[in-house]
């Protein structure tokens, strides 16, 4: 029996590490797409600037962590199957969406996961209904503040510019989108290497490594790499999809959606809320293009989007309910 739970705990570790780098190289184009598509960097360089700065930003705190480990469900009704399956199932969407080219949310797809594999479980009575109406309010607030805040700080460049050519003033953004990139890119590390440190460590209390939940340091560093290798393995599906087929960007537009954007996520992961770097810039994008004009956004792409999201929480829950009532009966016992 000990054998079989560690061999539990060493699969649990290594999906979550897998999941880490799947969010890595899918969700690479939050913090590239825009300084790519307006060629402020070339693909290669903004790849390995992301990674670099994605490792740097998972290393500084763990308060989304401990949202995603204690904010849920509680540790009693987490055992190793759950979280395997609720990280399995958070996989195959986002390959699925990945294929397709679509930003769907890495943090929706682990966190559906979860309350899919839950619910396999223990049934949806061992969910932390409270918990999840904060995770899912914060989730639904940050695109609204994205939309909101890239098109305030694009009609404040606008207004402060409105008397130099727009040649000069992308030919200056085009430098300082390189340094917005950059900030978006430590952003994301803030947010998304820390939902897997939260699986993690909700994995080794419940096999009694830990018996508080605080994130070894080991735990921090393998997220890091791991989310830091998969931003270097790229994401050229979803660059193309966020970057050029939704709105077209100049580099003054690319600076505005990635200095909102990066406002917000640093702001949610301050307080420990487990925000959508794929919503919050994919809205940044939506608000600077509404500041140029309704016709500016391609409604197709952004229906295209929006059904993604809808569908991610669900769908992932299923997926991680197949995942428990297939492995729980080999695994399980």
């Amino acid at each position: 029996m000990p054998d079989v739970m560690l061999l539990m705990l060493v699969l649990v570790i290594g999906a979550a590490l897998a999941f880490d780098y799947i969010n890595g190289f899918h969700d690479t184009a939050n913090a590239i797409a825009t300084c790519v598509s307006t060629r402020a960097l070339s693909v290669r360089s903004a790849i390995v600037m992301a990674a670099f700065l994605n490792f740097a930003g998972a290393m500084i705190s763990t308060k989304v962590a401990a949202t995603i480990g204690k904010g849920i469900v509680d540790a009693s009704n987490v055992t190793q199957m759950v979280v395997l399956a609720g990280i399995l199932g958070a996989i195959v969407w986002d390959l699925i969406t990945w294929y397709y080219g679509l930003p769907a949310s890495s943090s929706h797809a682990i966190i559906g996961g979860l309350m899919g594999a839950v619910i396999a479980h223990a049934g949806s009575g061992a969910l932390h209904w409270k918990g999840l109406e904060n995770i899912v309010l914060s989730l639904i607030l940050s695109p609204i503040a994205g939309v909101i805040l890239g098109f305030i700080v694009m009609v404040v460049m606008l207004w402060s510019f409105r008397r130099t050519a727009p040649h000069a003033i992308n030919k200056q953004f085009r430098r300082l989108q390189v340094l917005s990139a950059a900030f978006m890119a430590f952003s994301h590390g803030t947010a998304d290497a820390q939902k897997s440190m939260g699986v993690i460590t909700m994995a080794l209390v419940s096999y009694g490594t830990l018996s508080a939940f605080v994130v070894p340091t080991w735990v921090k560093i393998a997220c890091a790499v791991a989310m830091g290798l998969g931003t270097a393995a790229g994401g050229w599906r979803i660059i193309k999809t966020v970057g050029k087929d939704f709105v077209k960007l100049q580099p003054v537009h690319g600076f505005c959606v990635e200095t909102a954007s990066a406002g917000v996520i640093l702001g949610a992961s301050s307080i420990g809320m487990p925000v959508s770097t794929t919503h919050v810039i994919t809205s940044a994008i939506l608000g600077v293009g509404l500041s140029k004009r309704l016709t500016a956004v391609n409604w197709n792409v952004a229906g295209r989007i929006l059904v993604a999201w809808v569908l991610t929480i669900p769908a992932s829950a299923v997926m991680a309910y197949v995942c428990y009532q297939v492995l729980n009966p080999f695994l399980g016992k």
